[in-house]
Order: structure tokens, then C-alpha cells, then sequence
């Protein structure tokens, strides 16, 4: 269906303008008859090209959103009026028009889960299904404040990943650069000292010719080094593209030495407060394992959960399904089974997922002070080796000194 602009007047003479998606402009103009309107004009929207870099709206304007029509909704206000509202103070003129699209969808006849679908970028199928279960139940107003709560959640994991991640990637980086410029700047300075005092390079001690001999290629070679990591990257990005490469990394990243440990909490406390919150919400189960497994965030996360699903669908429990897989820890798949027996699942879902989120806090800091001082040796080592090599002939001039 494409959308088309109407402008239609009513009995009484006045004025309404709207959008509205149909076949084709007489499909509206029936509908607008049918709802009393005499159409005046009726055109098909012109397309808006927008170039945007990254997700048009960020998680904290949609907890502020979540929030603030929760309230509203609570109160009382009507839809529409709600969105009318939000739609015309938010500071995200992208986001505004998101809202203002809804709306129209909304007073077109479409229900709010309906017109949320139609922008995918902005509200996943959790945020969807959930409101839709809402709708369904009378209770949009818990809904989404449980949704709020949990996309704050969802944020505070993401700055934990992040935060494990940024500090090791930043050292190397600066590493390389300190290292770039001992070899550029540096070392060819002490090789023209050498020489001014006399010292060829075959009377340097072996060490501090093999770093010249780098310096040397370093500076020949620069642009291809460069050229080679940067083809790299980009190759390495080609490659974690492909569904192979993917798995690989995926995989790569739960049996990791140092941080697997993280990053397997990470995906539990993830994956136990998603399904809690559906749960809770009144989602099925199957439909909330579907959504689970698209927003596991990995693709070896993602098969087990299908796997569990379809073991659900032959009429198993989820517990022992679950266990088989060997992804989740032991302890996840007994509650989660203690759960299912006592009929309190999604709360015992969110009980673990309290604890691992806390697991999460203390694995964080503990990684990081791990690798602070496994960084700190990196560099100082590489560093170390080079002024070692350079000051060594400096040091055998100054005994030769001394013996004259």
C-alpha cells in the first residue's frame, strides 16, 4: 500500500487534513465518504529522503517517551491526545515525525501496536508484541512501565560491554601510536648520535641494530603496515559479515580465556530479563523464545533457544531442552526449572536476572583491573626494549671513557 495526503471537509464546512494508505487515491476518497467527509484533494505523498547515521532515536529519548506516555495513559488522556502531545514537545525533530505518523495511523482506524510496526528501526518486536499483549489486556500503562524499566536495563548492559571492551582497544591504540613514533622519530635520532660519535654499525651491540633495522623498515614501509591493518579491518568486518565468520566470532567470544567469563553473564542476564519481561507481559511463550532468539545478540545463543523451542513445541518443558544445549549455566537452567514447577516463571526469570546483572557489575571491574596491568607490561616491555637498545651503546662509550 503506498500513503496518500487527503484534505476533506466535513458537513458542516470544515477543513480536516490527513494521511492515509490505501491502493489508490479512490480508495480513499470511499473511505473518506464512508466516514462523512466530502474529499477535496487527495494525492500521493511525496517520498522524503533522509540520510541518517545510526538508529534515527536513542534508547534514553525512548525510555523518556516510554515514561512520560505511561503517565499520561495512566492518567487518563485518550491515545491520540497523548501522541499529539509527545509528538510536538520532543527535542528529536526525526523522532516527532515518527510520532506524528503514528498518531495519523492511529485515528485512521490502526491500533497502536499496528502503527509502532510500521517503524521497525525505532521499536523492535519486543517493544511491539509487548504493547500489542497490553492492548489486549487493558494494561498499556504497566506495560509500559515495564518497559521502560527494562530498555534502562537493556542500556546499563550495553555501557558494561562497552566499558570491558573500549579500555583494552584505547591501550593498544595508544600503544601503536608510541610505538609509531619511537620508530619514525626516535630511534633515527640516536642512529645520527651514534654515528657523530664515531660508532658504525657494526660496532653497535646486536640488539640495538635489530631495532635501527626496524626503524629502518618502519620508515620505508609505513604506508604498506598501515595499508595492511587498515585491509585488515575492513577485511575482517567483510568477513564477520558472512554467516560463517559470524559464528566463528560468536563462538570465539563464550570460550574466550579472559573474557568469556563476562560476556557469558552478560548474554544470560540479557536473555533471563527478555523472556521475564514477555512473560510477564502475557506474550506465549514461543512467540517470546522467537523474539528472545533475534535479540540474543549471538548467533550461538540464538540456535540454542530455537533449539529449546522446538523442543517446547513437541511438548517438553524448557528447563531440560534448555540444559541439553550446554550455553547456560547449570544454576539458570535449575531455576529456570523451579519456575515452571511452581508456575512463577517470569518471576524467577527476572530473580536471575537481578543477580547476573550484579554479576555483571563485579565481572566488569574485576576484568578491567585484570587488564590494566597486563596492558601496563605490554607497553612498558616493548618500550623498555627499545630505550634498552638504544642506550646501551651510550653506556659502552662511556666505559670506554673512563678506561682511556
Amino acid at each position: 500500500m503506498a500513503e496518500f495526503v487527503w484534505e476533506a471537509k466535513t458537513r458542516g464546512g470544515e477543513v480536516r487534513k490527513g494521511v492515509m494508505e490505501a491502493d489508490s487515491t479512490e480508495a480513499v476518497s470511499l473511505r473518506l465518504k464512508s466516514q462523512q467527509l466530502a474529499p477535496v484533494n487527495v494525492k500521493a505523498k511525496p517520498r522524503e529522503f533522509n540520510i541518517t547515521f545510526g538508529a534515527p532515536v536513542s534508547e534514553k529519548e525512548l525510555v523518556i517517551f516510554v515514561r512520560q506516555f505511561a503517565t499520561m495513559i495512566d492518567a487518563g488522556l485518550p491515545l491520540v491526545q497523548c501522541l499529539e502531545i509527545l509528538s510536538s514537545q520532543g527535542e528529536n525533530p526525526e523522532f516527532n515525525k515518527i510520532l506524528k505518523d503514528v498518531k495519523n495511523y492511529v485515528e485512521q482506524g490502526g491500533t497502536f501496536s499496528e502503527a509502532l510496526k510500521r517503524h521497525p528501526k525505532v521499536f523492535d518486536d519486543l517493544f511491539v508484541n509487548l504493547v500489542n499483549a497490553g492492548e489486549i489486556g487493558g494494561i498499556l500503562d504497566t506495560i509500559l512501565g515495564r518497559l521502560a524499566i527494562y530498555i534502562e536495563k537493556r542500556v546499563k548492559l550495553k555501557a558494561q560491554v562497552k566499558s570491558a571492551m573500549v579500555y583494552p582497544s584505547a591501550i593498544l591504540v595508544i600503544a601503536f601510536a608510541v610505538i609509531a613514533i619511537m620508530m619514525m622519530w626516535v630511534i633515527p635520532s640516536f642512529q645520527e648520535m651514534f654515528r657523530e660519535l664515531g660508532s658504525g654499525d657494526d660496532s653497535l651491540p646486536a640488539i640495538t641494530r635489530f631495532v635501527i633495522a626496524c626503524s629502518a623498515g618502519f620508515i620505508s614501509w609505513w604506508w604498506l603496515i598501515f595499508g595492511s591493518i587498515f585491509g585488515g579491518i575492513v577485511g575482517l568486518g567483510y568477513a564477520l559479515k558472512t554467516p560463517g565468520g559470524k559464528r566463528a566470532l560468536h563462538k570465539f567470544i563464550l570460550v574466550a580465556p579472559i573474557i568469556s567469563p563476562v560476556m557469558r553473564k552478560i548474554a544470560v542476564a540479557r536473555f533471563t530479563r527478555t523472556l521475564g519481561t514477555l512473560l510477564g507481559s502475557g506474550v506465549p511463550i514461543l512467540d517470546a523464545l522467537t523474539i528472545v532468539a533475534r535479540s540474543a545478540g549471538n548467533v550461538i545463543l540464538e540456535e540454542a533457544i530455537n533449539k529449546t523451542a522446538e523442543k517446547i513445541r513437541e511438548g517438553r518443558t524448557m528447563a531440560e531442552p534448555l540444559g541439553e544445549t550446554k550455553v547456560f549455566p547449570h544454576m539458570v537452567v535449575q531455576m529456570i526449572g523451579v519456575g515452571e514447577q511452581t508456575g512463577a516463571l517470569d518471576t524467577m526469570l527476572n530473580k536471575v536476572a537481578d543477580f547476573y546483572e550484579e554479576e555483571v557489575d563485579q565481572a566488569v571491574a574485576a576484568l578491567t583491573s585484570l587488564l590494566e596491568p597486563i596492558m601496563m607490561v605490554f607497553i612498558g616491555g616493548i618500550v623498555g626494549f627499545i630505550l634498552i637498545a638504544m642506550y646501551m651503546p651510550i653506556f659502552s662509550l662511556a666505559d670506554n671513557i673512563r678506561a682511556e
